[in-house]
């Protein structure tokens, strides 16, 4: 593995061509780059399961205000097929939350090893509440459909659920490449421990 010191970039060297792929400096700026996570760690991280998660509910989140101020712009346009993709978006929304939420639990434990870090429990108060707010619209969808009467609390909901969401853009970002060295004992990890100890006792 190398790095580009200017921009950080790593990469394996064997693909290292003569510029740096992510700043465009020349090849010369690179330096070995050895990785300080246990192998553990790094094949769940780059599993990127909590980033591929994530943007089921950020594009859910994103295109339900769209879609209902498109169908008031624009109502005779296909309205009530559009107002079906809507429904269906709506009711999957919580569904998106809860798996984003549990990668995401996943994702900061195997970086941080603790859940208990100042930016890991405001990631989840707002996850939480993006939870429960669409888990709140999905049951006036379910119960009502979308109707004159429920459809502005069900706007003022997506959109605290786009807010809450835009923070945690913002707040992830920065936590990209942030993995604090070491290793972390996963059940796995005790499992094999315990075999390996069984072993050498027997050995004796």
């Amino acid at each position: 593995m190398v790095r580009c010191r200017p921009c950080g970039y790593v990469m394996d060297a064997d693909k290292l061509g003569d510029v740096c792929p992510a700043c465009g400096l020349p090849r010369k700026v690179f330096e070995p780059y050895r990785e300080k996570v246990s192998k553990n760690r790094l094949l769940i991280l780059n599993l990127d399961l909590h980033p591929i998660a994530i943007h089921f509910s950020q594009t859910f989140v994103g295109a339900i205000p769209l879609l209902f101020l498109f169908t008031a712009l624009f109502p005779d346009f296909y309205f009530d097929e559009l107002n079906i993709v809507n429904k269906v978006m709506i009711i999957a929304l919580p569904l998106t939350m809860i798996v984003a939420l549990i990668s995401g639990m996943i994702d900061g434990y195997t970086r941080f090893k603790t859940f208990n870090t100042p930016m890991l429990i405001k990631k989840l108060v707002l996850s939480g509440i993006i939870t429960l707010l669409s888990i709140v619209a999905s049951v006036l969808v379910i119960s009502d459909g979308i109707t004159s009467s429920n459809k502005i609390i069900i706007i003022l909901l997506i959109i605290g659920c786009l807010a809450c969401a835009v923070k945690l853009g913002l707040m992830g970002k920065n936590l990209l490449n942030v993995i604090l060295p070491g290793k972390i004992f996963f059940f796995w990890d005790a499992k094999a421990k315990e075999l390996k100890q069984r072993k050498s006792s027997k050995a004796q």
